[in-house]
């Protein structure tokens, strides 16, 4: 721990053109960050999707003096979105997974043995506080209400104590920055659809900025398939994306004509890629005879589907990949 901790002891902060780092194109605005990544700070990838849910998250990491709490659809990007935005700063990013027996004394540390002596262990709430850096709750929603209330000085900007390291205060670093994500809005599941989750209390959602992450537009999804499949046909990649928004709405309970019920399974945009490549290296099963989008789609999502769910998905792929299910029959 001890070399970790000196490590983030020589991060430096740095101001940033935040048009260079959000766009590509210089600005005269800045944004702070880091001089340098750390160990803690995401890979960058070159090839992530910025859609135009993404507009806020970038406004909020202009300012972020307020705490945010991104919501939306699993699947939908919220933690790689923040990630990502946080790496091109090179920004740490102490993240943990909220669930029903998280405790607060879980985010800031606890006492351990070292060396045959006591010493405490800073958590990832303390780590941001202290050094700077972005403290991400991921699932917040599914926090004990009360636990997420002892966040609430936090997120008004007060300092930190730790009474198990001698009463320890650590007021809150100039670039330690808190953002949430969940798959509600910390209301009332009204879906069904993300059991565990938790209404949460009124005065500790009217701390956050709000930002609803949805779906990426299908020419966004079209022209990224495209960028990592490039062999697949450009049909097939168009109808890969109108399968996927299809399933997207079976999963929301939004979906029209003969499918009523909802799934429980729904595509990321992971998912979607991953269903890309592994049709183009499954190209080889055509010559026996066996349709590699559907051997694939299996592959990519449908095996973790109820039995009942992976008929639907497969009528799904007959309707919209009509000539590749014949040839298959």
């Amino acid at each position: 721990m001890s070399d970790i901790l000196k490590e983030f002891k020589a991060l430096q902060p740095a101001e940033h053109d935040a048009g260079a780092i959000f766009s590509g194109k210089n600005s005269k605005r800045t944004v702070r960050g880091f001089a340098s990544a750390s160990s803690f700070t995401p890979d960058l990838n070159p090839e992530y999707l910025f859609h135009d849910s993404s507009r806020d998250a970038v406004v909020w990491f202009m300012d972020s003096s307020d705490p945010l709490y991104v919501f939306g659809p699993a699947g939908s990007g919220k933690t790689s979105l923040i990630k990502q935005l946080a790496a091109k700063l090179n920004s740490p990013v102490f993240d943990i997974t909220g669930h029903g027996r998280l405790e607060f004394p879980d985010m800031v540390g606890h006492l351990t043995v070292e060396y045959s002596n006591m010493a405490f262990q800073y958590g990832p709430l303390a780590l941001a506080m202290k050094f700077g850096g972005l403290f991400l709750l991921n699932e917040i929603d599914l926090l004990d209400p009360a636990t997420a209330a002892g966040l609430n000085s936090i997120l008004d900007g007060d300092p930190l104590c730790i009474p198990e390291n001698g009463g320890e205060v650590i007021k809150p670093h100039p670039l330690f920055r808190f953002a949430a994500t969940a798959n509600t809005n910390g209301g009332t599941d009204e879906t069904g659809l993300y059991q565990g989750t938790l209404r949460q209390n009124l005065a500790f959602m009217d701390r956050f900025w709000l930002c609803e992450i949805g779906y990426p537009k299908s020419e966004d999804e079209q022209e990224l398939l495209h960028r990592k499949g490039p062999n697949l046909p450009k049909e097939v990649r168009t109808k890969m994306v109108e399968y996927a928004n299809e399933v997207r709405k079976l999963f929301m309970g939004e979906a029209d004509g003969n499918y009523r019920e909802t799934i429980e399974v729904t595509f990321s945009t992971r998912t979607l890629i991953r269903w890309a490549d592994l049709t183009v290296r499954f190209q080889p099963l055509a010559r026996q005879g066996i349709q590699p989008v559907t051997y694939a789609l299996d592959r990519a999502l449908a095996y973790r589907a109820t039995p009942e769910t992976r008929t639907v998905l497969h009528e799904l792929a007959q309707r919209i990949f009509p000539q590749q299910e014949e040839n298959k029959s």
